[in-house]
C-alpha cells in the first residue's frame, strides 16, 4: 500500500510541475517567442491525460475523502478550460479562463499538500 501511495504522490507532484511549466511556456510564447506556444500546448495534453491516470488512481487506493475529490476536480476544471477557450457564445467565455486556471493551479498545490500530509503524517510534538 505504502508504494501506492508514494507512486501517487509522485504522479501528483509531476502534474504539478507541468502546470507550472505550463505557466512558464504560456508566458514565454506570448512576451519572447510564439514557438513556445508548441510546448504549451504539449504540456497541457500532458498533464490532462495525467489528471485522468490520478482519478483512476485515487479511488483504487485508500485515501482520505478531500484528496479524492480534490483529484475529481482536476479534470473537471482541465474540461471547464478547455470550453472556455474552444466555445463560441455570443458572451465569451475566455474571461473566465484565467480564474479556472488560477483555481486549477490552488487544488493541484492542495492535493500536493494533502498528500504528503497523509503519507507522511507528522507526529504531535509536545515541549
Amino acid at each position: 500500500m505504502h508504494w501506492k501511495l508514494m507512486g501517487f504522490f509522485i504522479l501528483v507532484v509531476i502534474f504539478n510541475l507541468c502546470l507550472n511549466a505550463q505557466v512558464l511556456t504560456v508566458g514565454l510564447a506570448y512576451f519572447y517567442h510564439p514557438e513556445w506556444w508548441k510546448m504549451h500546448v504539449w504540456l497541457v495534453r500532458g498533464y490532462s491525460g495525467l489528471s485522468l491516470i490520478l482519478l483512476i488512481w485515487a479511488y483504487r487506493i485508500t485515501l482520505p475523502r478531500r484528496v479524492r475529490s480534490l483529484t475529481a476536480s482536476l479534470p473537471v476544471l482541465l474540461g471547464l478550460q478547455f470550453l472556455t477557450i474552444h466555445l463560441k457564445t455570443p458572451v465569451p467565455l475566455a474571461i473566465a479562463h484565467p480564474l479556472i486556471g488560477f483555481t486549477l493551479f490552488s487544488v493541484s498545490t492542495t492535493l500536493v499538500h494533502r498528500v504528503s500530509r497523509f503519507l507522511f503524517p507528522k507526529e504531535d510534538e509536545t515541549v
